[in-house]
């Protein structure tokens, strides 16, 4: 019977490793196919079967940031002078006309695109995650009459999809001036993103035991010292937590940056796809633009890969 068993689990183990093999591999076959098609000429992009092997070129990222956008408003000279430094190569949208030794370049929309990706993501998860967690600290804490009702309406946020939400958004935006502006993008991603802060946040909260608290406002520390010096080392793991996936989610939005932008505060999101255009489309530039967008989600998380393994543990030896 033991034998039977053995062989069981075995037979188990073995179709569990296939399924997380094929399941890696679905979910892998899609950033390996961007990747290749970034490095590789235009004439193998799309070829069939897929060219595995191939020299690889830096060429399409050159023409990601030398090809003419479809935007092609020159700036005023005073409009060039009073522009962000990262806009003053591609300015609303349009190019600026470089001469160098080699000719006149032409700068596309992309660097202005990514910038402004990076301004309005990191922004709004630092305001949401720092937020989020005072916020969870006082629900965690502190007896807050309505506490449920009131964490509630704060998931509630949550549960409508941002494109119901956005033409409304569109014409509250018009009247106070804040479409197509950074601050317009980021308030709406801090308000979707702090509820979810909130809750997880509220959550590595509840597992920091309050004597660690109770023994610093002993020791003479003010209830500001003691979260600052005992509470937030304690709950680091699930701030870098909070940040990751509140990072992610800005990085990736989509509904309301094309729908709220235009051209200086469009992110990149939707500025990739618009390049595909109604003619045939060059696949290695719009592979090299996603390939650089990734990049940074990757770099973030991988920094803080360790605070991850510890926070999906968090709690679970305290207990």
């Amino acid at each position: 019977m033991a034998a039977v068993t053995t062989s069981t689990e075995r037979s188990l183990n073995k179709l569990a490793i296939v399924g997380v093999l094929i399941v890696t591999v679905i979910f892998l076959a899609p950033i390996y196919w961007i990747a290749s098609t970034a490095f590789k000429p235009r004439n193998l992009a799309t070829t069939i079967p897929p060219t595995v092997m191939f020299q690889p070129e830096i060429s399409p990222f050159v023409k990601l940031f030398t090809k003419r956008s479809q935007l092609r408003t020159a700036p005023t000279p005073e409009q060039y002078a009073a522009a962000p430094w990262w806009e003053r190569l591609v300015f609303d949208g349009g190019e600026k006309v470089v001469r160098s030794g080699r000719g006149e370049v032409q700068w596309s929309g992309y660097p202005s695109r990514f910038m402004n990706s990076l301004i309005v993501a990191i922004t709004s998860t630092v305001l949401a995650v720092g937020m989020g967690t005072f916020t969870a600290y006082g629900f965690s804490r502190f007896k807050v009459k309505g506490e449920a009702d009131l964490l509630f309406f704060i998931l509630s946020t949550r549960m409508l999809p941002p494109v119901v939400v956005a033409i409304p958004m569109f014409l509250m935006y018009r009247v106070v001036g804040l479409n197509d502006t950074h601050w317009g993008l980021i308030i709406l991603y801090t308000a979707f993103n702090l509820s979810f802060s909130v809750w997880l946040m509220k959550g590595f909260m509840d597992e920091i035991p309050k004597e660690y608290e109770e023994a610093a406002l002993v020791d003479g520390y003010t209830r500001m010292e003691a979260f600052f010096k005992i509470v937030l080392p304690e709950a680091a793991t699930g701030i870098a937590a909070t940040a990751v996936f509140c990072f992610i989610t800005a990085w990736n939005e989509y509904a309301f940056a094309l729908i709220m932008t235009n051209r200086r505060a469009q992110t990149a999101p939707p500025f990739i796809p618009s390049q595909v255009g109604s003619g045939l489309p060059d696949w290695t530039v719009i592979a090299a633009g996603t390939f650089l967008f990734l990049l940074p989600v990757a770099i973030f998380t991988f920094l803080l890969r360790n605070h991850l393994l510890r926070g999906m543990s968090f709690g679970a030896i305290r207990k």
